[in-house]
């Protein structure tokens, strides 16, 4: 049963790969400096888009798609975990894996992220907070890519607060966590690039607006960008 499904997924995955680019989407990527409260956003912009449709369409996607792409590569999700998060296997690690037959290079790992999160980006009403999704659908046209920032010392207050940590170690882990996601964006271009402004679409900082006001502004740039009609009753400024 559980190969019939497999075949499935791909079949499902192939179909949409062979779709004309014309119907790929919609999509929105929100990528974020770390603090930013992305998760909380990507649920709000969810239940906006949702309520006005008046329908279930849309989800939010984050950690669920490394066990979509562990199951590809027939490996536990902490190896894909283990990408994701820029650590460096060590050679004794590679060695050990590599005698269990669970060895599984960062290349293939790469390509199973791609092939899994692509058609789900092409498929659409999805918003994929991170995982390298702004370089993945960039050509995707019928898109939004968000970025979310804010100043450092905001940020590492509300990461000391979320995680209980004392200022000394929320700075590190802000420093450390901000590397590794603008890694794993450079990751999946083409062509390197260390500045990477130019992919998005919107910048919002969040020391600014509040998770629903941001929420708000997102929803109402997919509609600008995307050009979609929206229902007097449903504009963005009656939400709040």
């Amino acid at each position: 049963m559980e190969k019939f499904f497999d075949y499935f997924d791909a079949r499902h995955r192939q179909t949409i790969m062979n779709k004309p680019a014309g119907t790929d989407g919609p999509v929105i990527t929100i990528s974020r400096l770390t603090g930013c409260d992305a998760r909380q956003v990507a649920g709000q912009v969810v239940d906006i888009l949702n309520r006005r449709e008046n329908a279930k369409k849309w989800r939010w996607v984050d950690k669920d798609i490394i066990y979509d792409i562990a199951r590809e590569l027939n490996t536990n999700s902490e190896r894909v975990e283990t990408f994701y998060k820029g650590y460096e296997l060590s050679d004794m690690s590679e060695m050990i894996m590599a005698f269990s037959g669970a060895y599984v290079s960062d290349l293939r790992v790469k390509k199973a992220i791609r092939d899994v999160v692509l058609p789900m980006c092409k498929e659409g009403n999805i918003v994929l907070v991170g995982r390298g999704g702004v370089s993945i659908a960039q050509n995707i046209e019928n898109a939004l890519h968000v970025r979310l920032i804010a100043p450092f010392y905001w940020r590492v207050e509300n990461v000391m607060k979320k995680k209980h940590l004392d200022m000394s170690k929320a700075e590190e882990f802000i420093v450390d966590t901000d590397e590794k996601r603008h890694q794993l964006i450079t990751t999946f271009l083409e062509k390197k690039s260390v500045n990477i402004d130019y992919l998005f679409d919107i910048t919002l900082n969040r020391k600014s607006y509040g998770i629903d006001e941001t929420a708000g502004l997102i929803v109402e740039m997919y509609d600008k960008k995307c050009k979609k009609t929206v229902p007097e009753t449903s504009k963005t400024s009656n939400i709040f």
